[in-house]
């Protein structure tokens, strides 16, 4: 018989049974239903896995999560300042990791690793056995877990079979990509072991102090016993429990052969030897900046297509890396100057006591407090224990007396942003003072008042008595300002020196006749443009709340003459390869005030360094070159400012306390001449040393240009020829170049080792910054503000809160509390708000 027939006569004995089986059932529950019912649902299961195939991770997107490149913002020097990255990680090669790891790993987690394809049926079937006896085990391979390591969003981790379908999937894609030292080196670097710790080398950093390929066996088998549930096994809360796991870990070497006997049982009775020390991501030279940038670049790169965490795109801004350098580094200097102050003001059992009314408020705005009367605690009763816990009240006092600062500077002709600090230590406060904190501006407010003047049409050498000044608000109300209880000198004073002296009571008068609304639409054209101010009289002496980059933006209006160039950051961005793939050039200039009037403001600026309040600039920090510029204090020293002008830079400093109510507890170091000005003064020396600003540089007067302009000019002389100046104000007899400087301010005196730097003799320093007296009248928005009110028929009700008589220089660590403990005054705190309006990458229009 050939083959052919045989063939034939084969199938012609099969074809009866084929067809039986393929023919529908007569009824189900017989043997061939249930054969028809098996067959339904495995191609029903085989169609659901084919299904599921497209929401699965693609094979691309795999190979792109192990080569994520972090976006890179880069200064316009070429210094890396931050890195935009997912995590805390850093990517070690398999190579360099210590053989032990891998070997507790593969021995505890997936045994035959080396043996399947990504699925282990044999122990996945043993899983199902004992979850459904009810002992709940785990079948996934290393495979199968990096799959859910790396897509949580894409496979999710709800025990459910859609989810183990889908990591399957992802397994046998990985498996089809990556070799098996691949799969493992990946795992090893992108596994969490919580604190901010990712991969390997950051776990044996955090808990045992040294770099993964240094991994001990006892090391190894304690990081890898913690995967199976990194909070429950954490061997720095559950060291006991950290410690039966490892030994497991090591029974599993032991069983697999990778560890002998003799060896076990040495080990397992060594106890843990945990070094713990919280690794910190690397913050990079402006890590504020970075983080208010963070939002704008996501929506960037997510309109262009891009990713910011892997794409590997870089991100070129306008800061100079050696100011922004110097930048840091003096505003951490000053922070620890003024932290010494701080500690002695605030010492405990002296000030900072159980007794204090304001402690006593800290304590129950404490989340401990909350938690413990959440739990049903007694609110006295959980005030009672916090308050005799020595430990909980140093942390609180320690957190809540940090001094804070900030720090910007631009360049006043391209509104470049060159420097930004926005607090002493990242680490320690993230929170950015130069764009979300919003603070009382006291002093530096002034110049807007003074520069709304000038564009009315009044000039610096017009006077004012320095006389009381009563305003009546409405509502048989009336504002006293004072200057810090000295009493007026009844005699004239030209502008220039009320602005160089920062007189409280010229400034006013000077208020009252230019008007509020003027002011605040001054301010507004100048830079102010996010915070809201209210326009009332008590806005002269700073009392809305602004933020530092708007003051530095709006001063830098003032050293350009007139023109308004929004802050800019962010010039371009390229790719990897250095294509450019977007450009931002800078919003064009805006006229905010008129030339005359903005170089009459900046000559009158002059005089606050030349002989005012900012007269340290040039005796303690020797600086010759043209510069003006304005401190500011608020009430209770709540706030210190100061920022200086250059034609080639403009930089302003803030310090202070996160919460309001806490100050430096001093005259001397809280004015901001002694706090903010420390930083400026040692930015602009260094800058200035280093030539990264030339010293020659001056400011150039230019003539109005407009006939219209010329002709105002010509009718007000006359006006004022035939009327006299406005107010009574006669044309001053001072130089208006400016007075010569007086003697130098002397630097603070050293003071012995451990004790809080004293101040020097009253005699020696620069006429006091004037505080403003803040009222209790209410606020009127700009919308509403109504004319100004006349005298009352009756009698009128002082509303000012009369300040104290300027005390003598004082050692911080000595001052009395009142009888209440500590003096609590209502100020504006340190609130994060969100961005409105101020575009960082193309600035305004």
């Amino acid at each position: 018989m050939t083959f052919s027939a045989s063939l034939r006569a084969r199938w012609a004995l099969w074809w009866p049974q084929i067809a039986r089986l393929v023919r529908p059932p007569e009824r189900w529950l017989s043997a061939h239903g249930l054969l028809w019912l098996l067959a339904a649902l495995a191609l029903a299961g085989l169609l659901y896995v084919l299904a599921l195939i497209p929401f699965t991770p693609a094979i691309s997107d795999i190979r792109k999560a192990r080569n994520d490149e972090p976006a890179q913002l880069v200064s316009a020097d070429g210094r890396l300042l931050a890195e935009y990255k997912w995590v805390n990680r850093e990517w070690v090669p398999l190579k360099t990791i210590a053989r032990p790891v891998v070997d507790a790993l593969i021995a505890t987690e997936d045994h035959r690793f080396y043996e399947h394809f990504g699925l282990d049926w044999r122990r996945t079937a043993s899983a199902l056995v004992r979850t459904v006896g009810g002992d709940r085990q785990g079948g996934s391979t290393i495979t199968q877990q990096l799959a859910r390591n790396l897509y949580p969003e894409d496979i999710g981790r709800a025990p459910t079979l859609t989810r183990k379908l889908k990591e399957a999937i992802t397994a046998l894609k990985i498996e089809w990509l990556y070799s098996k030292d691949e799969i493992l080196e990946t795992y090893l670097n992108t596994v969490p072991f919580l604190y901010n710790a990712y991969g390997i080398e950051m776990a044996a950093r955090t808990y045992f102090d040294k770099s993964a390929d240094r991994l001990n066996v006892l090391e190894s088998a304690t990081l890898i016993g913690m995967l199976k549930g990194t909070a429950y096994y954490n061997p720095v809360l559950n060291p006991e429990r950290a410690q039966d796991r490892r030994n497991t870990v090591l029974a599993q070497m032991k069983k697999r052969g990778k560890l002998s006997a003799a060896d076990y049982e040495r080990l397992v009775k060594r106890p843990l030897r945990i070094r713990f020390e919280r690794q910190s991501e690397v913050a990079g030279l402006a890590p504020h900046l970075a983080q208010q940038l963070r939002r704008q670049l996501i929506d960037w790169a997510d309109e262009n297509g891009y990713s910011l965490y892997s794409d590997g795109l870089v991100v070129r801004t306008t800061i100079d890396g050696r100011l922004q350098e110097i930048a840091t580094q003096a505003v951490q200097r000053q922070g620890r100057q003024l932290q010494g102050v701080a500690d002695a003001a605030w010492a405990p059992r002296s000030v900072w006591s159980a007794k204090s009314a304001l402690v006593q408020q800290l304590v129950r705005e404490s989340p401990r407090y909350a938690k413990a009367v959440a739990a049903g605690e007694e609110p006295e009763e959980a005030l009672r224990k916090l308050l005799a816990d020595g430990e909980f009240l140093r942390q609180l006092r320690q957190a809540k007396t940090r001094v804070q600062a900030g720090f910007m500077a631009l360049d006043p002709q391209s509104g470049a942003v060159l420097a930004w600090v926005g607090s002493r230590d990242y680490n320690a406060d993230p929170f950015d003072h130069v764009q979300a904190a919003r603070r009382q501006p006291g002093s530096t407010f002034k110049p807007f008042v003074y520069g709304a003047a000038f564009a009315k049409g009044m000039l610096p050498t017009d006077e004012l008595m320095d006389q009381a000044v009563e305003i009546p608000l409405g509502g048989r109300q009336v504002w006293r300002p004072t200057d810090g209880g000295r009493p007026p000198s009844d005699e004239p004073m030209s502008l220039r020196d009320g602005l160089a002296y920062s007189k409280n009571t010229i400034t006013a008068q000077l208020m009252q006749q230019v008007g509020p609304e003027r002011v605040v639409q001054l301010a507004r054209a100048m830079g102010v443009r996010e915070s809201r101010l209210e326009a009332v009289p008590a806005l002269a002496l700073g009392t809305s709340p602004v933020t530092l980059k708007e003051m530095v933006a709006a001063y830098g209006t003032i050293a350009s003459g007139g023109l308004y160039r929004a802050p800019r950051v962010i010039t371009r961005i390229e790719d990897k390869h250095g294509k450019l793939l977007a450009e931002f050039p800078g919003a064009p200039p805006e006229r905010a005030l008129g030339i005359t009037a903005a170089q009459e403001l900046r000559d009158a600026m002059r005089a606050v360094i030349d002989k005012g309040t900012g007269v340290a600039i040039r005796g303690r920090y020797g600086i010759t070159a043209d510069v003006a510029g304005k401190t500011g204090t608020t009430q209770d020293n709540t706030d210190g400012w100061f920022i200086l002008m250059h034609p080639q830079l403009v930089a302003g400093a803030w310090a202070g306390f996160n919460d309001g109510r806490i100050t430096l507890r001093s005259d001397y170091w809280g004015q901001g001449a002694h706090s903010a000005l420390p930083m400026v003064g040692d930015v602009f020396r260094q800058a200035l040393r280093g030539k990264i600003i030339d010293a020659r540089e001056r400011f150039i007067d230019e003539e109005e240009s407009s006939w219209l302009a010329a002709a105002t000019g010509t009718l007000r002389n006359w006006v004022y020829d035939l009327f006299g100046r406005p107010a009574g104000g006669s044309v001053g007899q001072g130089d208006p170049t400016g007075a010569a400087p007086t003697a130098p301010a002397v630097p603070p005196v050293s003071a012995p080792s451990g004790e809080p730097p004293r101040a020097p003799d009253a005699a020696t320093q620069p006429p006091p910054e004037e505080r403003p007296e803040i009222i209790e009248a209410p606020l009127v928005p700009l919308q509403e503000v109504m004319p100004r009110a006349t005298t009352p028929a009756e009698p009128p009700v002082w509303v000012n809160q009369p300040d104290a008589p300027e005390p003598a220089p004082e050692q911080p660590a000595t001052v009395p509390l009142d009888a209440a403990g500590v003096r609590i005054e209502p100020v504006q705190r340190a609130v994060a708000e969100p961005r409105a309006g101020v575009a960082l990458m193309q600035g305004e229009r």
